[in-house]
């Protein structure tokens, strides 16, 4: 019985090693922009920070939080901000680069301020993007993206990311 069970707990052993998740699959990271809106001649600052998990080699959930602009029109101050989750396919160009694409579910919120008066509005639908990574070490890497939060807001940011 005693060798049945030194069996089996090998068994467990050794299959536990194909589904351990590859070094560096959680990561987070930070980045900084610019977000054009149709219609306006000015390009706003932006900045966010992120935190993904790869779940397989090619793909990866990820949660960002980015402040798409923060703006003076007229008396107002206008802050745009959105919280988006995505997934991300990644495939691998060769020479530490990599070209991936976002697709997921966002919302953008607007907050419009003026004395006393402050007023927010909201929207949520799909985000969608395309990038291009490079990876300095197997632990820090760049990236470069273009995203499109709304129909008529286009983000492009630059930015960091560590794996863990």
């Amino acid at each position: 019985m005693f060798k049945k069970i030194a069996a089996l707990a090998a068994l467990i052993v050794a299959s536990s090693s194909a589904f351990a998740v590859e070094p560096g699959a959680l990561y987070a990271g930070v980045d900084a922009g610019k977000t054009k809106l149709e219609g306006w001649s000015d390009r706003e600052t932006s900045f966010g920070a992120f935190v993904g998990y790869k779940f397989h080699p090619n793909f990866a959930a990820e949660f960002n939080y980015r402040r798409l602009g923060d703006a003076d029109i007229g008396m107002f101050n206008v802050k745009v901000d959105q919280a988006a989750l995505s997934v991300i396919g990644t495939m691998p160009l060769g020479n530490n680069f990599d070209l991936y694409g976002r697709l997921g579910y966002n919302r953008v919120e607007v907050d419009a301020s003026s004395g006393g008066f402050t007023g927010t509005d909201s929207t949520s639908r799909a985000v969608y993007g395309v990038g291009l990574g490079y990876a300095f070490t197997p632990a820090i890497s760049g990236r470069i993206e273009v995203q499109k939060p709304t129909s008529d807001l286009t983000n492009v940011s630059a930015g960091v990311v560590f794996k863990f």
